[in-house]
């Protein structure tokens, strides 16, 4: 360091131990407490490197050693005596702050995971291949090494070599990372495209974008998917649309809780906003879902705590990861701000109408298939005209209504059960029909229809 080819010492300092240089037995007299370490920095002029560990409560809590801090800044100056001061927490007194250089750590790529993997399963009795650790190392992606140990562990317990059948357990401990931090939660509940009915623009669209997500490694970064935003009606299927991407894209879902966010309870909202969005990062490839993502960011509101989550969130969607595709959904899409929707933040913007009447068709053929009833001998057709203007939400109530009836009855659901269901039922479509219509007038030229033109009903 500055032109010194001898060695300078270095010594490490905790609360626990002292000071001590490597192999010291005990600590230097008089270190133990975080004022006594820096008048022995203060003290000695001799060169040294001091690694002072989770020293951020003592600058937080101590005036005094602030001041100590701030002196020895000048004191150190030229004197290759360099403090290194390190935290799990970003926690720098404001004083400070000019004085330090901050250099966050962020967790292990994949390189690093990988090379991880193979030192701590070398031993094993069979250890796995260089391609099932190629395979695996992406599950491991957001965790330390320690938590990347411990998965490891467990997932070989009781003797099991590591292969590929291995990664559900390996995803398990990262559900568990996840659900700590208590603003994002894992979706164990996937669906399938097959699963959702209607929705082909969209759909067609999805398909294609898979493989320029695939090939992402091989891209440059404008061209790899970034997200897809979808608007529209309650109960038409949003949510159900964004799990079948995550398993579409062979990929794990985390929907952010925004509610959780603004609770207080982990700290100033934009920072958990923040906090969560660049841990996604870290353990992509993955999907984020927002849900009801104008409860986070309206038009209305361009100060304060939103203001500051909105100017973060444009920003951050424009610079992350491309291994990360973000699905938001909105119900009051007239809250979004216009540089919410504009091109460049998302690939492109959907508008979920009300099912025609061959979606709900396919629909009600979805619901009754997966429970068990075949949908040709219910007389599907003869519904339509009592399901007008019916979301697919309400299509499958209506099929869970029947077959509950029929289970309290001890018989098998029949065409009458469906019919006179959805001929009592009253529609969302109608009892907010204002709404409705206020949504497709502004979604009229702002959004693509997730569902073709022809045979859009009214």
């Amino acid at each position: 360091m500055q032109g010194h080819s001898t060695a300078i010492p270095v010594w490490a300092w905790s609360l626990t131990e002292g000071l001590r240089r490597p192999g010291d037995a005990t600590p230097q007299p008089g270190t133990e407490s975080a004022t006594g370490v820096l008048a022995f920095i203060a003290a000695t002029p001799e060169p040294g490197l001091y690694h002072l560990k989770d020293f951020h409560e003592a600058m937080r809590d101590s005036a005094l050693v602030r001041r100590h801090l701030r002196d020895l800044y000048v004191t150190c100056a030229d004197r290759n005596k360099f403090i290194v001061i390190t935290s799990p927490i970003h926690d720098v007194p404001e004083e400070l702050e000019r004085s330090l250089a901050y250099v966050e750590l962020r967790t292990p790529d994949i390189t690093e995971i990988t090379a991880f993997v193979r030192d701590e399963t070398k031993g094993h009795a069979q250890p796995p291949s260089d391609e099932v650790i190629a395979q695996l190392a992406p599950a491991l992606l957001g965790l330390t090494l320690e938590e990347t140990r411990y998965t490891l562990r467990r997932a070989t317990a009781g003797g099991a070599p590591l292969t590929e059948e291995s990664r559900p357990a390996l995803l398990e401990e990262k559900r568990l990372l996840v659900s700590r931090g208590g603003v994002l939660e894992f979706v164990s509940t996937p669906t399938n495209m097959e699963a959702v009915g209607g929705l082909e623009n969209m759909k067609k669209w999805l398909l294609e974008r898979r493989k320029l997500f695939d090939l992402r490694d091989s891209l440059s970064k404008e061209i790899v998917p970034k997200g897809v935003l979808m608007m529209g009606i309650p109960g038409c299927g949003k949510s159900l649309c964004v799990k079948a991407i995550s398993a579409h894209f062979q990929l794990p879902l985390y929907r952010m809780d925004m509610v959780e966010v603004f609770s207080g309870r982990h700290g100033k909202p934009e920072t958990a906003f923040a906090d969560a969005c660049h841990q996604m990062e870290d353990i992509a490839p993955a999907v984020l879902w927002f849900d009801e993502i104008e409860m986070a960011v309206t038009a209305n509101e361009s100060s304060g705590e939103q203001g500051r989550i909105f100017a973060f969130f444009l920003t951050w969607m424009q610079e992350k990861t491309p291994g990360l595709f973000v699905a938001a959904t909105a119900n009051r899409i007239d809250l979004l701000p216009a540089e919410m929707i504009r091109k460049g933040r998302f690939d492109e913007v959907f508008f979920v109408d009300l099912p025609t009447e061959e979606e709900r068709t396919e629909i009600f053929r979805i619901h009754l298939s997966r429970r068990g009833y075949d949908p040709d001998a219910l007389n599907i057709p003869q519904l339509m005209e009592f399901t007008k203007g019916w979301t697919g939400a309400e299509v499958e109530q209506c099929v869970v209504s029947a077959i509950t009836k029929a289970k309290l009855a001890d018989t098998s659901v029949n065409p009458q059960d469906l019919l006179t269901l959805a001929a009592r039922s009253v529609p969302l479509s109608r009892t907010m029909r204002e709404q409705i219509n206020h949504i497709r007038a502004w979604a009229f030229e702002r959004a693509i229809k997730a569902t073709p033109p022809k045979g859009a009903e009214r």
